[in-house]
């Protein structure tokens, strides 16, 4: 396993998933909840920061790995599903909007997955639609969970809310059109399963 900066980010977005919701379970007398919403919002945009910085310097530095590529999508993936579990327990995230995420992401993974097996990986590279996807997702994160007025007029409940319902339906979207670049070889593969 290399180990270097980015990677090392990695790890560190990996870490700080227990810390998002860690945050909710600890008393109220000992962090009331208006600084668990504040703390798990930081933390949130910090893996996320991480998230990003680890790419740039991987490219920059020419760290790039089969390890760091292995570990980079795993980490995004928990850290949404970690977040999401939390929201919708809370009662700040729509369950079938979550599950609609969370089943896109282990699909497209098992997708990837066996395409790299066949060694067709390239077909299924990440999109702009994709990317897209992400952002909307994690600009709903935080604001679900800092689940207050920002600056005495942003309703982050609400704008949280909506650009989850845009991930949510982004989501099945880049699905469907992951699921239209691949479906010419698993018709082509069915027959020798």
């Amino acid at each position: 396993m290399p180990f270097n900066i980015p990677i090392l980010l990695t790890w560190l977005r990996v870490a700080l998933i227990p810390l998002v919701v860690g945050v909710y379970y600890l008393p109220t007398t000992v962090l009331p909840v208006d600084d668990q919403n504040l703390a798990a919002t930081l933390v949130f945009i910090i893996a996320a920061i991480t998230d990003w910085f680890d790419g740039f310097l991987a490219r920059r530095w020419n760290q790039t790995s089969a390890f760091g590529a292995f570990l980079d999508p795993v980490a995004d993936k928990l850290m949404v599903t970690g977040a999401l579990l939390v929201l919708v327990q809370l009662d700040r995230a729509n369950a079938v909007m979550a599950f609609i995420i969370i089943g896109r992401e282990i699909a497209i993974s098992a997708l990837r997955e066996w395409m790299a097996q066949i060694g067709a990986s390239k077909s299924v590279a990440v999109s702009s639609l994709g990317k897209i996807k992400t952002t909307a997702q994690m600009m709903a994160i935080p604001l679900l969970l800092f689940h207050d007025v920002l600056g005495g007029a942003v309703d982050t409940q609400f704008w949280g809310s909506r650009l989850l319902e845009i991930a949510a339906v982004l989501t099945v979207w880049s699905m469907f059109y992951y699921l239209r670049l691949a479906w010419p070889l698993i018709k082509e593969r069915s027959g020798q399963l």
